[in-house]
């Protein structure tokens, strides 16, 4: 959940700290604190409650703090309140270890017991701080042995970043289920829990894999394997340059990701069409092993979710395959059943969300191909997925994610057409009409940015609502969930998605005068029975936001507010619908003067449970 970074090198560290951390802020924002080898050897430690900026007006933007080998933070709280005692980095009580961390620590309180026993003094509510009195009570001079032994007695997840004062211009670093790369430059070498946090400085990096440690020095990376064995690793270089994560002139990240979405969709799309065909190579399946897939499972938790939701209307119409989707946090407490020719789909942006690496790791268990679709190239779930497809939508850096939803649904929809072209169902000129308005959607997805301003002005108009319902059917419905999620996650106003033909089996209870109803229907063999839904709750007083298809004016007779998105193939318009629930829920966000960025009590990447 929070974000590490770590410089060692010829330049000040607090500074480049600062900076990687400024990209990091997305992964928490309680709290930040930096650890730096001062010119007396001596680890000097800065923290601050709230926001990145308090740490940097603290420490003159770095400027105060001199030496160049340091580790920072910035925490989501799991353990502890946000407050300055409990920022990272935590120290030892002789101040001579600094650790950082992010993960959780789930056996901290019998460790920490034994560590009181032993005489330290806590200081904090952390579960981090009992990592600092371990390293301090193993270690005997030699680092590896002391990491080693704390590893070996510490349960759950965790990437650390280690100073030792007695170790002068070495960084010290172990992951365990929680992201981790190290980056290599001429001028010196780096730790992060993400790219953008180092995109300044180099795209040179390496992946680090679970119980790996390393050694970094300014000039010198070693690793090494919890038996304390040199290990070999090979560099990778990122294409991404650091423009990429910058707001490019847009006032949040969130509009500037909405904006991106055509040409995500497009990075996705293009390259996987060659003559006439979508081919996913990294599948790794000949047709002969697609065609004996019998059941897919798809897993993910929040917007990931959705995604599977959507596909699977979409991939069971295709394919006429059955497809279960399921939480990732519930999947694998419930002895799920998964048989060989049962392919499971794990979604996550990241790669490293915590529920659905689980889930992955207990689907493989259960002897099923796993298929990872994720954003983040050399994250955990995209290296232990039998394959991966990864959606090239760039760095996402806003909490709340859009270009990923778009681009996870487009990697679906292109799977099902491969599998059912595999299986014969799909003639020549239906495949082609389906690969046209795939490729149309970018172009279609602009039409409706074109109509910003529309949504902007309703979404004013209803920035102090308090109660929000979504509706729709079939896909619709699929819609409703994720653009009911947008708007919880960013504008903190209470909103529920129901299938509009459940309405009288109770929901309709809850429609009082002027509560908005965002009513979705594009799907043309459910658009009466969704519009006689509307006629319902409008009858009872509600105020309807209409989503709907061109052509279908009529909705304006029972809507009071209608956007009207582009056609396409019917299976594909949650691409289209979602669009402008993302943005009324920016819009309602950016009303109520709230950080859409960051939202309240969450962060980008879930890597605990």
């Amino acid at each position: 959940m929070c974000g590490i970074v770590g410089y060692v090198g010829e330049n000040p560290a607090a500074p480049i700290l600062l900076g990687g951390l400024a990209k990091l802020e997305y992964r928490g924002y309680d709290s930040a604190g930096i650890a730096v080898e001062n010119p007396d050897g001596k680890i000097e430690v800065v923290k601050a409650k709230g926001r990145l900026s308090v740490l940097a007006d603290k420490t003159d933007n770095g400027n105060a703090v001199k030496g160049n080998c340091g580790i920072g933070h910035t925490r989501w709280a799991t353990h502890g309140e946000p407050s300055v005692q409990n920022a990272h980095p935590h120290i030892s009580n002789d101040k001579s270890i600094a650790v950082v961390h992010n993960g959780i620590i789930e056996n901290y309180m019998e460790l920490k017991e034994k560590m009181i026993k032993r005489g330290a003094t806590f200081v904090s509510e952390t579960d981090t701080e009992v990592v600092a009195h371990m390293l301090h009570h193993y270690y005997t001079g030699d680092p590896l042995e002391a990491i080693t032994k704390v590893m070996m007695r510490v349960k759950g997840s965790y990437a650390l970043g280690i100073l030792f004062q007695d170790r002068p211009g070495e960084i010290y670093a172990v992951r365990k289920d929680s992201p981790l790369i190290v980056g290599h430059s001429a001028d010196g070498n780096y730790i992060a829990s993400d790219v953008p946090a180092i995109l300044e400085y180099t795209r040179d990096v390496y992946y680090i894999q679970n119980m790996e440690i390393v050694k970094m020095t300014g000039d010198a990376i070693t690793f090494y394997n919890i038996d304390q064995e040199e290990i070999e690793k090979e560099i990778q270089h990122i294409e991404w340059d650091a423009k990429a994560a910058e707001k490019e002139g847009f006032e949040h990240y969130l509009m500037k990701e909405i904006y991106e979405q055509p040409k995500a969709l497009r990075d996705t799309i293009t390259p996987r069409i060659k003559d006439g065909k979508i081919v996913l190579e990294e599948l790794g399946m000949e047709e002969e092993e697609l065609n004996k897939i019998q059941r897919i499972v798809i897993l993910g938790c929040g917007s990931a979710y959705h995604v599977g939701l959507n596909a699977k209307y979409v991939l069971e119409e295709m394919t006429r395959i059955p497809v279960d989707v399921e939480l990732a946090s519930e999947f694998r407490y419930r002895n799920p059943i998964v048989l060989p020719d049962t392919l499971v789909i794990v979604i996550s942006q990241s790669g490293e969300t915590a529920d659905s690496l689980a889930a992955l790791r207990e689907a493989q268990t259960r002897g099923a191909k796993v298929v990872g679709v994720v954003n983040v190239v050399g994250s955990s779930i995209a290296r232990e997925a039998d394959a991966c497809i990864y959606t090239w939508a760039g760095p996402e850096i806003s909490v709340a994610t859009t270009k990923a939803y778009s681009t996870q649904t487009v990697v679906l929809y292109m799977l099902g057409m491969v599998l059912a072209d595999a299986r014969g169902l799909l003639t020549e000129d239906a495949y082609a009409d389906l690969l046209k308005e795939l490729q149309s959607l970018p172009d279609k997805i602009t039409r409706i940015l074109n109509e910003k301003e529309r949504i902007q002005w309703f979404a004013h108009k209803y920035a102090a609502a308090k109660d929000i319902f979504f509706i729709g059917r079939g896909l619709d419905y699929a819609s409703c969930m994720e653009g009911s999620l947008k708007l919880k996650e960013i504008s903190y106003v209470h909103s529920e998605a129901y299938a509009a033909g459940e309405l009288k089996h109770g929901t309709i209870s809850l429609i009082e005068n002027d509560i908005l109803v965002v009513a979705v229907a594009t799907q043309s063999s459910l658009y009466g029975k969704t519009v006689s839904n509307v006629v319902e709750v409008k009858s009872r007083g509600a105020y309807i936001f209409g989503i709907t298809s061109a052509g279908n004016y009529n909705m304006e007779e029972v809507a009071d507010f209608t956007v009207y998105v582009p056609k396409t193939h019917e299976m594909f318009m949650t691409t289209l619908t979602v669009i402008p629930m993302q943005l009324f829920a920016y819009y309602v966000s950016v009303a109520k003067g709230l950080d859409v960025d960051k939202p309240r009590n969450l962060a980008k990447s879930v890597t605990v449970e």
